[in-house]
């Protein structure tokens, strides 16, 4: 058996973002819920029948040492199915802390496969993420001024991606910088050889546009590992021959209660439970004082959802304002009020499925990884885009029915995206 592109995602919503891009440039893709046990048979048979898998992790902010040690082992079972390139997914803002974990990951994936360099960039033009002399911008502003500089867990206050990576490694990080990207794949891997002749580990790589993806992609053929966030992906199934084709994104017609669970408080998340609340439809809160104080917040949300689910969407969520949600971290410690709120909302999504819920929205990387735990998912087939890198997926639930779920990124996504999601759902089916 062998694969053609190994994927490890340092989150849930980033694997779904990467198996989009991948996907759309034609390749069929599957994604696996956390790296498959030995005896996980089906794993393997969905694998052999895959141009690409897709390992989801929840690695972006735990303590580096797990990190390395779940991104380690995903690599040791990718390459036990054969895989000819392997690709770290991480975040398109490049979130991360001066201790990691893009840097040891990718450290340690470079050892493990015995080689001295690769690239790395979260660029990703479609979702206006670029890249321009080594510094990050989100949309027209650079990183260190947007809504990420607020981020409760990875504040990004520096937008020098040479200097952050620089500053999570013990390799030399360089940059390969817009001149040599617009010269294409030859002016590049020229690049690459004068980078690994001065020691350099790890690059730093500029893309503004989508070419400049496709050229970075072209030259990157045959490297061992590449790291970026998802854009990269649309410029690698080319050098296997493959082309986009237009049935690798069908799923099976929707069906059941639609739902939206929101645990993130990124500034578009925010954003899109404002919109939602402005439709007037039903919506719960969960403060995680309330659970934390030992009240049936989750049951309290369930019996909201269920007078109202057949009315249509509902949305439950803990989405706050930033001085709200640092005011609860203060009272109940940063890792103990995430926690708290994951399992509260990953316990809501469970009691949805089972009242019937059968396409389901989750926003935010930490919510998606508790509510598809929960919900037993450990694959996914990738559907149709709803924006720039959040697809809708399909999974089997046991009693056989199908959920149509879409992990959605905090950062991604619309003012009105919870509403047209279930909207293209609809029309796709049509």
């Amino acid at each position: 058996m062998r694969i053609r592109l190994g994927c490890i995602a340092d989150d849930f919503t980033g694997a779904t973002d990467l198996a989009n891009n991948l996907v759309r440039a034609g390749m069929r893709v599957v994604q696996l819920i956390d790296v498959p046990s030995d005896a996980d048979r089906h794993a393997a048979r969905q694998a052999a029948d895959a141009d690409a898998v897709v390992i989801a992790l929840k690695s972006r902010t735990v303590p580096a040492a797990d990190a390395v040690e779940a991104s380690l082992r995903a690599l040791a079972w990718l390459r036990s199915v054969g895989a000819e390139q392997t690709y770290f997914k991480f975040c398109s803002t490049f979130d991360s802390t001066p201790d990691g974990n893009i840097g040891p990951v990718t450290e340690a994936l470079m050892s493990a496969l015995g080689t001295d360099f690769t690239v790395a960039t979260p660029a990703f033009p479609d979702n206006g993420r670029t890249v321009f002399k080594g510094h990050l911008f989100v949309g027209d502003v650079l990183l260190s001024d947007s809504g990420m500089r607020r981020h409760p867990l990875t504040p990004m206050t520096d937008s020098n991606l040479v200097s952050v990576l620089g500053a999570q490694t013990t390799r030399p990080v360089g940059l390969i910088d817009h001149t040599a990207v617009a010269g294409g794949a030859v002016a590049i891997r020229v690049r690459i050889d004068e980078l690994r002749a001065e020691g350099v580990g790890a690059a730093v790589v500029d893309a503004v546009t989508n070419d400049d993806l496709l050229r970075l992609g072209a030259a990157v053929q045959g490297l061992p590992l590449v790291t970026a966030g998802s854009g990269l992906a649309i410029g690698l199934p080319a050098n296997w021959g493959v082309k986009p084709s237009p049935t690798a994104a069908q799923l099976p017609p929707p069906a059941g209660h639609q739902a939206v669970v929101s645990g993130s408080v990124s500034v578009a998340t925010t954003g899109q439970v404002r919109e939602f609340l402005r439709s007037g439809r039903p919506a719960f809160g969960v403060d995680p004082l309330r659970v934390a104080a030992g009240e049936d917040v989750a049951g309290e949300a369930l019996a909201f959802a269920g007078a109202h689910l057949a009315d249509g969407p509902v949305l439950v969520h803990s989405t706050d304002s930033p001085d709200a949600v640092r005011a609860v971290q203060g009272q109940l410690g940063t890792a103990e009020a995430g926690e708290l709120v994951e399992r509260t909302l990953a316990r809501i999504a469970q009691g949805l499925v089972e009242r019937g819920v059968r396409q389901l929205v989750v926003a935010g990387g930490e919510t998606s990884g508790a509510v598809v735990r929960a919900l037993g998912v450990t694959g996914l087939r990738i559907g149709p885009q709803i924006d720039p890198g959040v697809p809708w997926c399909a999974t089997t639930l046991p009693d056989g029915d199908t959920l149509h779920i879409a992990l959605k990124s905090g950062n991604f996504g619309g003012p009105d995206f919870f509403l047209a999601s279930f909207a293209l759902l609809g029309e796709d089916a049509s």
